[in-house]
């Protein structure tokens, strides 16, 4: 099942699969991450409800930062603000709608001046063969997967187009894909929005050179969201890792990547996969 889609002691957030096919966040020490640097940074997630994103959420609100999510799953949405004890904010939105999403931008931007991290996370995949599918699913992946990139990295650029907007800290950080470099029948949509957010990324990091916000991207490889025990041995070992992926996988590595210090990563593509990519792969 392969998803289309310093050093101190503290507790950050993990994930686990609970009985309604949600996941749940709970406490999960780490020893080798110093977060610190989160406490009253403002943080928005797209497509935070589940999966990925949810791990994001969780991550960021339980290492301090102040975190505001958006998702078109509205019970999912109120289901992880509830069990966040209604720390975060939660905000039903169609990405596909660009007034809705720059309505909630600006939203933001009213109640906490301005947002230090914005993780573009939202994302479909709709896989159907090249013969069957139709330019309006091929536009709607696009709509959903890449265009909401554009619209909140140009949203904060123009809200920080000020000498002292350009000097306040700040981290843009693109969720694509390793199918933007290897793919499957019928897969043209999700492969194009995908390698279009890393193209984007490195295009965006330039833009923003004026500013102290870096741009990066992740790319995950095989992220299991449900039922991570009913993976067999043979989907665990055939990654170099040992393992399939979680989503704190990548939720960690948004925390890497947004650490204050780390100023010096910009523009990059990190590929989160298990190794996957790296091997080679022929039929006997």
């Amino acid at each position: 099942m392969y998803l289309k889609k310093g050093i101190s002691s503290l507790f950050i957030s993990s994930v686990l699969q609970n009985n309604t096919g949600l996941s749940r966040c709970f406490t999960t020490r780490y020893d080798t991450m110093d977060m610190e640097g989160f406490a009253g940074k403002y943080v928005f997630v797209t497509g935070g409800a589940k999966g990925i994103g949810r791990a994001i959420v969780c991550m960021f609100a339980k290492a301090g930062a102040k975190v505001a999510f958006c998702d078109y799953d509205k019970e999912a949405g109120d289901q992880l603000s509830s069990e966040l004890s209604n720390t975060v904010l939660f905000y039903k939105v169609d990405v596909t709608d660009e007034n809705r999403l720059l309505e909630v931008m600006d939203l933001l931007f009213q109640r906490w001046g301005t947002l230090d991290i914005i993780i573009n996370n939202v994302g479909i995949s709709q896989f159907s063969p090249l013969t069957e599918t139709t330019l309006e699913q091929f536009d709607r992946i696009l709509a959903t997967n890449l265009r909401p990139v554009f619209i909140t990295s140009q949203a904060l650029a123009v809200q920080r187009n000020t000498p002292e907007g350009k000097k306040r800290y700040g981290r843009i950080v693109n969720i694509a894909s390793t199918r933007y470099l290897m793919s499957e029948p019928g897969s043209e949509g999700y492969a194009a929005s995908k390698g279009g957010i890393v193209s984007l990324t490195h295009a965006l990091a330039i833009s923003f050179s004026e500013y102290a916000i870096t741009v990066n991207s992740i790319s995950p490889g095989w992220i299991q969201h449900t039922a991570y025990e009913m993976l067999s041995d043979a989907d665990h070992k055939q990654h170099p890792s040992g393992r399939v992926g979680t989503p704190d996988d990548i939720a960690r590595t948004c925390l890497f990547l947004c650490a204050p210090e780390n100023d010096f990563i910009n523009g990059q593509n990190v590929v989160v996969d298990g190794g996957m990519t790296k091997k080679m792969i022929y039929l006997d």
